[in-house]
């Protein structure tokens, strides 16, 4: 099976090409300048050179607050080029795996979100990841899309390694405590998407259709951003006897351009019943990266 998979150099990507496909997978990865979604014909472009039988898209923008004052560019990404994306799939009879977010939501419901509930993002981001789901079910019915939360690994940026510089740098830290949500590794994506293109791959063997559609993946419980820093830092404590005092405020107290859901947990029950997938506790999942971090020097 020949897999395309575009966006390499972002964290689902980058484990993407690390992770353990099975025997006889044929991957190409793909980043910039070689795939943009902000230029479309060399979304098509990749389509066509390379001819693979499923496509899997980890590009996007992002930059939630910057999306704020830069709608053009978010919905370029976000929007148009999952697009032509799945147009260029349908013009050859290729699935696609895209992944998107729980910023999809407003994060007022007081329980986890289904697959099946309203979705009201808050801010250009959420608009605009919404919009690629949109447009990609209405081209494309050969479609898994995978919706997450709080991603992070051992390389890029995001939080884990944001809450390490600061522990070392300095003696306190505020951390929001009122939005609740569960981190999930970019690695765990990885191998979940491994086993949905598996998955894919039976089904076309056997003739019979892939459970096609939106599916929740994101680490198993659930935190809130100050838990989630609290996690960092006791670990960090053990490493290097450094830890800042770190004081729970309100997401009213550290005011930022895009709006953030109070509610970010996702049910994933579909995922389980239709691939068997479910994620370790995340916990478990932090401490293997905070592992890998850790241990390099440069961390």
């Amino acid at each position: 099976m020949k897999i395309l998979i575009l966006g390499t150099s972002g964290q689902v990507g980058t484990e993407l090409m690390r992770a353990a496909w099975p025997l006889g997978t044929d991957l190409v990865g793909l980043a910039r300048p070689d795939v943009d979604m902000a230029r479309p014909e060399t979304v098509e472009a990749a389509v066509a050179k390379h001819a693979p039988d499923l496509v899997v898209n980890a590009t996007a923008y992002t930059a939630v607050d910057k999306a704020e004052g830069d709608r053009e560019a978010a919905f370029a990404v976000n929007r148009d080029g999952p697009a032509r994306l799945a147009a260029a799939c349908v013009a050859r009879g290729v699935p696609l795996i895209h992944i998107s977010t729980d910023y999809v939501f407003d994060g007022t419901k007081p329980a986890p979100y289904t697959e099946d509930d309203p979705v009201a993002p808050l801010g250009v981001y959420g608009a605009s990841k919404e919009a690629g789901e949109a447009a990609v079910r209405a081209a494309l019915p050969q479609h898994v899309i995978l919706r997450t939360s709080w991603v992070y690994a051992a390389h890029g940026a995001n939080f884990v390694k944001t809450m390490l510089r600061f522990g070392r740098e300095r003696e306190e830290m505020r951390v929001v405590a009122d939005q609740h949500g569960a981190p999930t590794a970019a690695s765990d994506i990885a191998a979940a998407i491994v086993a949905i293109a598996g998955r894919i791959a039976e089904t076309k063997d056997t003739g019979s259709d892939a459970p096609w559609g939106t599916y929740h993946f994101t680490g198993t419980g659930e935190t809130t951003w100050h838990g989630f820093a609290e996690r960092v830092f006791q670990r960090l404590e053990t490493a290097t006897g450094r830890r800042p005092r770190l004081q729970a405020i309100a997401t009213a107290d550290y005011p930022t351009p895009a709006r953030r859901p109070a509610n970010s947990r996702l049910d994933c029950t579909r995922i389980r019943a239709a691939f068997g997938i479910e994620a370790p506790r995340w916990e478990d999942s932090l401490d293997r990266v905070l592992d890998e971090l850790l241990s390099s020097p440069a961390s």
